[in-house]
């Protein structure tokens, strides 16, 4: 679990924009062109760009500053309103007359996406604002634990200026954590680390990305040539690989994924938080990608907090066990090349001697054991309300700790019959006490193998023992 123990004080350098949302609903089209008409229902706006990296940094406990130059206009008052909203200042900020702040709005009609309309600016800034801005940073930099550049190539991080900042920053001691932008990364020479997906690693690097040695070698060309401390790629849901004196894979699994929209920005915050507290880059990494694994499991641009991100981990702790306890999806593929695949289902809600000598009697009878595991609101329709005594992630845990038990499996529904036709076994074990009794999934496998149970050995057993004492 993660512990922060002191608030870090991040300076981001970047492109600030505005992502704003008109929500509604659409049923005809209009009668003035083939479009759709859409009834606006709501209408929502949150900080984006760099504005997102800013806000994970808030939720993840820093203290933010923002260095960076937007227009002298309407979009203005707003993006600042919403930066004093979330406690972070806007002393660091040049306004340009003639610029454009950015501002992207999406009109979703039904959770779709019907348009997207940008007023920006995406020219290089003046090289009165650049000094400016070089100026402020100068002045301030001492204060931070690092800096944070957020590119999103909307003209603000010019070469001559991301070259000051990381030069400002080294002479001070400073980490600079970069999120690059474009197919050149040459102005992000000497950086502390840059951390491209693997598709922007691939165009910076002119090493298309296919395998592990070709990551490898465009990871370690990206550093070489950039003179980085490290490289970071990010590699979606299969985590993220560092390279150091050597390339590290670290992975992540996130239960389920909704939308990785400003999963990059979580990275950047998450590593410069954890650098700022003291962690090493290889903790720091494994904090990132928690934090990330939590905002894809959220709708649209979103932040992750510590208590999200230690709830992640303790999931993980009982959902990874030993690689055992695997979603349906994830089972089926590591079964696709096995033979003789033994099934068999139940609550397992205190194990015992008699769960024990069952599950052993039933893996001696193939080549590996699965055991389909109900899940609390099953175990719930089954045995009433007051069970189970322990949860199902707990369940699994206990069970995946069984040598003979080679994987376990949740399932929601009152019978496993679906469960048994996606994975296909090829025998299904229950308790002797279905004798003459119809077996579900008994029409999907080979064989059915009822096996006694040990005399007197029951759940039911050893929780009326306690409630007697």
């Amino acid at each position: 679990m993660y512990k922060i123990t002191k608030n870090p004080k991040i300076l981001v350098v970047g492109d600030l924009m505005i992502d704003h949302y008109l929500w509604g609903n659409c049923d005809r089209i209009s009668p003035e062109a083939p479009v759709q008409v859409v009834d606006i229902k709501n209408e929502t706006s949150v900080l984006g760009g760099a504005g997102n990296v800013i806000s994970n940094l808030v939720s993840l406990g820093a203290k933010v500053d923002v260095a960076g130059v937007i227009g002298d206009d309407e979009n203005r008052s707003e993006l600042v309103l919403m930066l004093k909203n979330i406690g972070v200042d806007d002393g660091m900020l040049i306004y340009e007359k003639g610029r454009k702040t950015s501002k992207k709005s999406r009109i979703i009609a039904a959770h779709q996406q019907v348009i997207r309309y940008d007023m920006e600016s995406k020219e290089l800034i003046s090289k009165e604002s650049e000094k400016a801005l070089e100026g402020r940073i100068q002045a301030a930099i001492e204060k931070y634990d690092g800096v944070l550049i957020s590119d999103y190539g909307k003209g603000v991080l010019t070469p001559s200026l991301t070259a000051f900042i990381i030069k400002t920053a080294k002479s001070k001691g400073k980490f600079t954590l970069i999120d690059p932008k474009g197919d050149d990364y040459s102005k992000y020479k000497g950086a502390t680390l840059i951390t491209p997906n693997k598709k922007e690693a691939s165009i910076a690097s002119r090493i298309k990305i296919t395998d592990e040695s070709s990551l490898k070698r465009a990871g370690e060309k990206l550093k070489s040539e950039l003179e980085l401390d490290f490289a970071i790629i990010t590699l979606s849901e299969d985590g993220m690989a560092i390279f150091g004196d050597t390339m590290q894979v670290i992975p992540t699994i996130a239960r389920e994924v909704y939308d990785v929209t400003g999963a990059g920005d979580t990275v950047l915050a998450a590593l410069g938080v954890g650098l700022g507290v003291g962690y090493d880059l290889h903790k720091a990494a494994l904090f990132a990608t928690s934090a990330a694994a939590v905002v894809v499991a959220k709708l649209g641009s979103a932040t992750a907090s510590i208590d999200e991100i230690n709830k992640y981990e303790n999931q993980k702790l009982h959902f990874e066990h030993d690689g055992k306890i695997l979603t349906v999806k994830e089972l089926k593929k590591a079964l696709s090349d096995k033979a003789k695949i033994v099934f068999t289902n139940g609550c397992f809600d205190i194990l015992h001697a008699g769960h024990v000598q069952y599950l052993q009697k039933a893996r001696a009878l193939g080549s590996l054991l699965v055991v389909g595991l109900n899940s609390d609101r099953s175990v719930g329709a089954l045995k009433g309300e007051n069970r189970p005594i322990n949860s199902e992630q707990d369940r699994a845990v206990v069970l995946s700790a069984l040598g003979f038990v080679d994987y376990v499996v949740i399932f929601d529904e009152d019978t496993p019959y679906d469960l048994i036709k996606e994975l296909k076994p090829d025998i299904l074990v229950k308790g002797a006490d279905y004798k003459g009794k119809e077996v579900v999934g008994s029409d999907l496998v080979d064989e059915v193998v009822l096996i006694d149970f040990v005399e007197g050995k029951s759940t039911t057993n050893i929780i009326k023992r306690i409630q007697e004492r």
